[in-house]
């Protein structure tokens, strides 16, 4: 079966609505029904019209969610409605955003599926601290993984990850891993120095950012110490040693 109708997975940044894209911005105006995530602001949502339905299917990790099926079949139902369905995502559709599996889903059942881009957290994280998450001195590539595995089984090897990031240079961004902070200190540990910069952010490009710089041997401390909580982005690489040595600076001075 082909309904012929088209249902948007719609990426809407981290959070500040000025980095939405002028293409998620049409999209959200012109959707009759608006699936939205947890993690995308009120001041986003309120670009919808009027007229729209808005669904709030949050998901996000330690906290109870809207089971990932039941979002497929209210995004199926409503197409096949004939509605203007829009599924509005934090971030980027595709990067830990379960867009592949909506998108598999509802091309299965026959309908087109539009993808519109987002500034992902991880990169919006960074840029917020004046961090490259590559550099020609510090950094040939990056890596976007998450802390929060779909199954125990499948948990990273953060041992062989460490062991890449040193050989080849590359920043480690880490999506969904405060909670398993002490064990990705620990293990990555075993291939990077204890004295590797990081930065911990927090709702990054909100107001109520806020964000910590330390060593890898420290990951763990610094974020009981400073309560830094989920949602947040570890970067993990020597691109952060230029924030790190302005703190430093700014410690002295004070």
């Amino acid at each position: 079966m082909n309904t012929g109708k088209q249902g948007p997975l719609v990426g809407a940044g981290p959070g500040d609505p000025e980095l939405l894209t002028l293409k998620a911005l049409k999209a959200i105006q012109a959707a009759t029904v608006l699936l939205v995530d947890d993690l995308v602001s009120d001041e986003i949502v309120a670009f919808a019209s009027p007229t729209a339905r808005v669904i709030h299917v949050g998901k996000r990790g330690g906290c109870k969610s809207t089971p990932q099926a039941f979002i497929e079949r209210l995004m199926l139902m409503a197409a096949r409605e004939g509605e203007n369905v829009v599924r509005l995502k934090g971030g980027d559709p595709f990067i830990f955003g379960r867009g592949g599996e909506e998108l598999d889903h509802l091309r299965a059942a026959g309908v087109h599926v539009e993808i519109v881009n987002g500034i992902t957290s991880g990169l919006a994280a960074a840029t917020s601290l004046g961090v490259p998450l590559t550099h020609r001195d510090h950094a040939q590539g990056v890596v976007f993984i998450t802390g929060h595995a779909h199954k125990s089984e499948s948990a990273p090897d953060w041992r062989s990850l460490a062991a890449m990031a040193r050989d080849a240079r590359l920043t480690l961004v880490i999506y969904m891993g405060v909670r398993s902070a002490a064990r990705i200190r620990e293990d990555l540990l075993s291939g990077l120095p204890a004295e590797t910069p990081v930065a911990v952010i927090q709702r990054a490009s909100l107001p109520d950012q806020r964000h910590a710089v330390m060593r890898l041997g420290e990951l763990a401390a610094t974020i009981e110490a400073e309560q830094l909580a989920s949602p947040s982005v570890i970067v993990v690489g020597d691109v952060v040693r230029g924030v790190a040595a302005i703190g430093a600076a700014k410690a002295r001075a004070a």
